[in-house]
């Protein structure tokens, strides 16, 4: 390694070394079946001890490492003495040995801001776990508790989950990092699992293989938990050929870049920033999109307000079509920021 690498390289080496140990922590709570869940809003709010224990792990590393940057994560956690073991020192060498963009070379830590999300997508893993772990309470319609099924359920699930660390600077999305702690469940109990993708823009985006939906073929991708009349008839109006519900904002960008849906449609304000921030830098590192939906970008600067407002489309190509595509109930309904 030549030099000393940039403060932003250096923040987005430690983010991805330390999203993968929070990915080993959203694993062993799973495993462990205790998940300590608490309501936070409502059923469809949840929060797990994976959640917490996961930002724990990720704030505490970062600014025992950074001490000038900003955090905001989305849970709101006592201040408490971190343990040891959750501690992440290390870095990702593949990022450091990157030339970092001239326009960030000379950054510093006070002007970076990092929003996390450390459970992207808590609604299915604690579906899964029940499928797991209580399977005579987890039926499936149409096949009752049947554990082939179950388990098939419980895996696709978990690969809804993701943990999310953006980096933002002037209120711009610039880097990221998904982990996907269940990635590679298909291979079986022996797998190697788990991935983590990055971005950033000047650079690109790694760990992954970039695709397009084949064709004219519009594919959306929308919410599978959180979904209203407003959702419906914005997702309709983009005349898809296939609808793909999933969960969690990170999932949905992976489905974008990997080329199983061409548009993200959600036409409700239930995304926050932490959702968007990462997924939109590793989108646009690859020459995609991500606004509300008025077209207009969001920010993330640490003051702006933490709920994306007026809604998120995003799409790898053809950004224009979609949006055109908005219709105006929506748009009356979802006021920009």
């Amino acid at each position: 390694m030549a030099g000393n690498p940039a403060v932003v390289m250096r923040l987005l080496a430690s983010a991805y070394a330390v999203s993968e140990k929070a990915g080993a922590i959203v694993r062993n709570v799973l495993y462990s079946g205790e998940l300590g869940i608490v309501e936070k809003t409502g059923a469809n709010d949840l929060q797990t001890m994976a959640d917490r224990l996961a930002q724990q792990s990720i704030c505490a590393s970062l600014s025992k490492r950074f001490p000038k940057i900003t955090i905001i994560g989305e849970e709101e956690l006592p201040a408490e003495v971190v343990m040891e073991d959750l501690i992440e020192n290390g870095q990702a060498e593949e990022i450091l040995q990157k030339t970092c963009p001239v326009e960030y070379s000379d950054l510093k830590e006070e002007e970076l801001v990092v929003w996390v999300d450390p459970l992207d997508g808590t609604k299915e893993y604690t579906e899964a776990a029940r499928y797991l772990h209580f399977p005579e309470e987890a039926q499936i319609p149409h096949t009752g508790s049947d554990p082939s099924q179950l388990l098939s359920t419980a895996l696709w699930l978990l690969d809804n989950v993701t943990v999310l660390i953006g980096i933002a600077y002037g209120g711009k999305a610039i880097a990221g990092v998904i982990n996907q702690p269940f990635y590679n469940y298909q291979l079986g109990a022996k797998a190697d699992l788990g991935r983590t993708i990055w971005g950033m823009l000047g650079l690109g985006a790694f760990g992954f293989q970039l695709q397009e939906v084949p064709g004219d073929r519009r594919i959306v991708t929308t919410t599978r938990s959180h979904s209203n009349k407003l959702v419906t008839d914005c997702v309709d109006a983009m005349e898809p050929h296939e609808v793909i519900r999933v969960g969690g904002a990170g999932n949905k960008i992976i489905q974008l870049v990997e080329g199983k849906a061409s548009a993200y449609v959600f036409a409700s304000p239930g995304c926050k920033k932490w959702d968007t921030c990462a997924s939109e830098a590793i989108l646009h590192a690859v020459g995609g999109r991500l606004t509300d939906m008025h077209g207009n970008a969001y920010h993330y600067d640490a003051n702006v307000k933490h709920m994306n407002s007026a809604g998120v489309l995003a799409t790898l190509r053809n950004h224009q079509y979609y949006a055109s595509r908005v219709p105006q109930s929506v748009l009356q309904a979802l006021k920009s920021n």
